[in-house]
């Protein structure tokens, strides 16, 4: 989820020493001298935005319909913003109309702690009397769709957790917004109250709309109930974090998978601060499993299916499992064995160390610098252990645990 627009195309310009006239070979975007019409454009462009983006705010929707087209307004008038802004940083002429490159900041009301911030493009027409037209806003080339871009969005109030849905009712949004309220203090209880303490829940209506807000292909996402993201559609920088469901196969699970997977999904949003480059897969993913999981009366078997049936085929894996072997790309039976290894090497750490030494654990993995040396440092300190011993100690716990 890139910043950017391009930037304005500057006139070559040649000036004629003795008598000072401009030679233009870009007639309609400069001058002599002063203001190019160029920019003069992106002013007026931006003033246009910035009466449309006053007119949401405002829920002014005949204010927002003088400066182009109603649709955005429909379809966001249920979101409750905090800001909404553009930036424009380039105005170009492409036959009969023109599009605007444009930032556009906002900020979800008790939700989001800065604004999210994306690439937009929108397309501009001209009345008779010269004024811009918006006629069209949508994701810059590039970058992933906002929720709206998909339809009407429905909003969800719930205690903890903020709902929002295309193509869906109130009333089925409001089986997430139950899920996400329970999960909040759940994590909290585990994590600690160090964080927001609440969360925000796309639900868009298919599979492909999920990988749209994502920017990712749908095959990367099939068959995987939801994700976590700093930024939907952005840059990946905001703190901003949204909880993005694949509602396809969320349908399949039952009650219980489906509050496990909103109480993961909602670790990593309380987490996220103390997950950096120094945190390996296997231990935020582990950690949201282990917290997703309690309370559940859910056996290792039951929780590690496909790690089971290879413990009892004779193939306990030698190591744990590597940031690669998470790749949404790959097989199916392999993603599922690594999830469930670092479930079960969270669970004894839980078991054999207490659940405070594994807060204390991901903390200081999270804390350090840098990948190498993350993991080992913090087994020294906090665990009193080595890789190696550590290791051995997770073989057999899976061994004991699944045979």
């Amino acid at each position: 989820m890139a910043d950017g627009g391009r930037a304005g195309r500057a006139p070559r310009v040649w000036r004629a020493a003795a008598a000072g006239l401009c030679l233009l070979l870009v007639p309609p975007l400069s001058g002599c001298g002063g203001r190019t019409a160029a920019d003069s454009a992106r002013a007026e462009v931006q003033r246009v935005l910035d009466r449309r983006s006053a007119a949401l705010l405002g829920h002014d929707e005949r204010a927002y319909g003088t400066t182009g087209t109603r649709t955005g307004y429909v379809r966001l008038r249920a979101l409750p913003l905090a800001s909404w802004s553009y930036r424009v940083t380039a105005v170009h002429r492409e036959g009969a109309g023109s599009t605007a490159d444009a930032e556009l900041r906002y900020r979800i009301a008790g939700y989001d702690q800065a604004p999210v911030s994306v690439p937009r493009t929108l397309a501009l027409s001209r009345t008779a009397d010269g004024r811009w037209y918006v006629t069209a806003d949508k994701p810059a080339g590039g970058a992933g769709q906002q929720l709206w871009d998909q339809g009407t969005v429905t909003a969800v109030q719930g205690a903890h957790s903020l709902v929002l849905g295309t193509g869906r009712s109130a009333r089925g949004l409001r089986e997430y917004a139950r899920l996400a309220d329970h999960a909040v203090p759940a994590v909290s209880q585990e994590w600690g109250t160090r964080w927001a303490r609440r969360v925000v829940v796309l639900v868009p209506g298919s599979l492909p709309g999920m990988a749209a807000l994502l920017g990712s292909p749908a095959s990367s996402y099939r068959g995987i109930a939801a994700v976590t993201t700093g930024e939907a559609g952005g840059s990946g920088k905001a703190p901003a974090d949204r909880v993005v469901v694949n509602p396809e196969a969320y349908a399949m699970l039952g009650s219980v998978g489906k509050q496990v997977v909103l109480t993961h999904e909602t670790t990593h949003v309380a987490t996220r601060a103390d997950t950096g480059a120094a945190t390996p897969l296997w231990l935020s993913e582990g950690y949201a499993d282990w917290i997703g999981y309690l309370g559940t009366g859910r056996t290792p078997a039951e929780a590690a299916p496909e790690l089971a049936r290879a413990v009892q085929d004779g193939h306990v894996p030698t190591a744990l499992p590597a940031d690669k072997d998470f790749g949404f790309s790959g097989e199916p039976t392999h993603l599922a064995q690594a999830y469930e290894g670092g479930w079960l090497a969270c669970r004894m750490i839980a078991d054999d160390w207490g659940q405070a030494k594994l807060g204390a654990f991901y903390r200081a993995v999270g804390a350090h610098p840098r990948r190498a040396g993350a993991v080992e440092e913090a087994l020294r300190k906090v665990l009193g252990t080595t890789p190696a011993a550590f290791t051995a100690e997770w073989r057999a716990y899976v061994r004991g645990q699944l045979s």
